[in-house]
């Protein structure tokens, strides 16, 4: 499948959960796409931080993203666990 955006380097932030899987909290990732950098992240940090995306929440500039959304070098992806509550 060819992608129709070019790729840019997006940073990554990870919180909670997530940046104890990944073991960082910030990472510059390489994507021209949300779903692509969420991609690159799966494969960087390994299976212990996909397993913890499955139930997280992605924004893109602090707004709601979908894996089509396009990425550029000014944007900043984050990846949110839910949170809990007590």
């Amino acid at each position: 499948m060819a992608c129709r955006y070019r790729s840019a380097v997006a940073v990554l932030r990870l919180f909670a959960a997530a940046r104890e899987a990944a073991g960082t909290g910030r990472a510059e990732v390489d994507g021209a796409t949300v779903g692509e950098v969420l991609e690159v992240a799966r494969a960087t940090f390994g299976p212990e931080l996909a397993a913890v995306m499955q139930r997280c929440r992605v924004w893109l500039n602090g707004e709601p993203a979908t894996d089509d959304a396009p990425v550029t070098a000014a944007d900043e992806v984050a990846i949110l666990p839910p949170v809990s509550g007590g």
